[in-house]
């Protein structure tokens, strides 16, 4: 199924490809759990920004792989690159416009991220 999502304001559209029935994750780690971020990681040709590189910008920290990206005018994150899938993108299913049939949502202990990231991996590959 496509998805259609964007940002509050609408300065970011996008689409993603998956699922009608999605399985998710809810991070507890510290900017997760701020921002209340629903993660549907998927790879990145099932993606497609229709909005300008400009209406974006990106905020790293410890290591730098992750890239969150936000909308300039609202703030809103509605995908960025996850430091576990730097090859996909981690989409956050509260941005979705169109909804998924089913929301199956699973806990994962971002606060111990280093002992659970594999657990990840493989959303970003290929189907």
């Amino acid at each position: 199924m496509k998805y259609q999502g964007s940002c509050h304001c609408g300065g970011i559209r996008f689409e993603v490809e998956a699922p009608d029935d999605l399985q998710v994750e809810e991070c507890n780690c510290s900017i997760c759990a701020k921002s209340g971020f629903l993660h549907l990681i998927v790879p990145k040709s099932k993606f497609r920004l229709f909005s300008p590189e400009d209406n974006i910008a990106t905020y790293t920290f410890n290591t730098g792989v992750a890239r969150h990206t936000f909308c300039k005018i609202c703030g809103i994150k509605p995908f960025y690159i996850p430091r576990s899938n730097p090859d996909g993108y981690d989409i956050n299913v509260r941005c979705l416009d169109t909804k998924p049939r089913s929301i199956t949502i699973e806990q994962f202990d971002g606060q111990n991220w280093e002992n659970h990231a594999h657990k990840l991996t493989h959303k970003s590959q290929e189907t």
